[in-house]
């Protein structure tokens, strides 16, 4: 009889037992985390790349071709000695038109392919403002950087070949961009700063031999 009064032990929990289930607890959130994280990760990656640059700036091709001209000679045709070596020396005018929608700036390179060097840059003009429609005769657009050309000077040199007829390339660029150059910046380094950064050029070709 005393035996069948005595209660049964009871039976205490395992030593530190809670403790390893919060770990598992823990463990189980951390994997749980990583799981949503790489899936957010994997869907936005599979977004429409229209979704992900809905807010990107596009700037629209131009249709119709962009002009520089000058009303003291046509394309092809021989340069007044006016705007040559051989006389004042002094930029010839120049005529802009159809600028595209969204240019910011407009660069001006006038050289000759037909060097001994194989080229030879006369005029490196940049941040022209997009609304200039003309450049006077022996000027620069207000608020324009001229940069060296290779005769060592900021300014404009004009057609002075040494010998038969060369070919002088007036070359306009509407960039997307303005250029944060030095005033001592060469053709070469400008071409380098505009890529990838012009919308469209156009081109006035005019002859000159001595």
């Amino acid at each position: 009889m005393e035996n069948s009064l005595n209660p049964a032990p009871l039976m205490l929990p395992e030593p530190g037992l809670g403790r390893k289930l919060f770990k598992q607890f823990i463990i189980i959130g951390a994997a749980l985390f990583l799981i949503i994280v790489g899936c957010v990760v994997i869907y936005i990656k599979k977004l429409p790349l229209k979704e992900k640059t809905q807010t990107q700036i596009i700037i629209p091709t131009p249709t119709t071709p962009m002009i520089i001209a000058s009303e003291a000679f046509h394309n092809d045709e021989y340069i007044p000695g006016k705007y040559t070596c051989d006389g004042l020396n002094m930029n010839p005018p120049l005529r802009f038109a159809e600028i595209p929608e969204g240019t910011l700036s407009l660069a001006l390179i006038a050289d000759d392919p037909d060097a001994v060097s194989g080229d030879w840059s006369h005029w490196v003009v940049w941040n022209i403002r997009p609304d200039t429609s003309a450049v006077q005769e022996n000027s620069v657009p207000a608020g324009a950087t001229v940069g060296k050309n290779d005769f060592g000077n900021n300014g404009y040199g004009g057609p002075c070949p040494p010998s038969d007829t060369h070919h002088y390339e007036f070359k306009l660029y509407a960039l997307d961009t303005m250029l944060g150059l030095p005033k001592n910046t060469g053709k070469k380094e400008l071409m380098e700063a505009m890529q990838g950064h012009v919308i469209i050029e156009a081109k006035l070709t005019g002859l000159y031999s001595r």
